[in-house]
């Protein structure tokens, strides 16, 4: 089946099996490998991505299901060599360890933001459910995500403009680049 899919700014025409997961398409059709792959089951969360400027976890999303969508990948995030506010604080927080449920917490945590622009401390471990880590107990994660909304706040500074989608892309992984 032909889909046409704009990942990262870039608009893809492919021929996909119709039981082709959209993380899989990412990662071994298009080189989009900071989406990793963890359970395949939904479970996890370290395959999160924005579809349509909505987090999803692509292991669940079938790549004919975003034909005509616009998805946006971790590698998407920065900006003329800029990191996105979140990767930066999660950098900045020390906010991972192995770095491998990083991408999907990034994402995630973008679209948390996105709703709440000032969450609480509760706020983003509810918001964050759904992503897993081995690693972390969580503080530091929690710390970026309410370090980040800070600098993402309007009159925060020219990053407060990255909230949400619709930015041009730019090249590069930045935190939880490739795995």
């Amino acid at each position: 089946m032909r889909i046409t899919v704009t990942v990262d700014g870039t608009d893809y025409t492919d021929d996909v099996e119709p039981r082709t997961l959209l993380v899989h398409h990412l990662r071994e059709k298009l080189g989009k490998t900071g989406t990793v792959v963890g359970c395949d089951t939904s479970n996890c969360g370290a395959c999160t991505v924005h579809l349509d400027g909505q987090s999803v976890k692509s292991c669940s999303v079938l790549a004919v299901q975003a034909d005509g969508c616009e998805v946006t990948t971790v590698e998407g995030l920065a900006r003329d060599g800029q990191l996105h506010p979140v990767q930066q604080a999660f950098r900045d927080n020390h906010a991972l360890q192995c770095g491998f449920c990083t991408p999907g917490m990034i994402m995630q945590s973008i679209d948390l933001l996105a709703d709440n622009p000032n969450p609480d401390e509760e706020a983003v471990r509810e918001g964050l459910e759904g992503n897993l880590c081995r690693c972390t107990g969580y503080q530091n994660i929690v710390r970026a995500v309410r370090d980040a909304a800070g600098h993402m706040r309007p009159g925060a500074g020219p990053e407060a403009e990255q909230v949400g989608e619709g930015q041009p892309a730019a090249t590069g992984t930045g935190v939880g680049g490739d795995a």
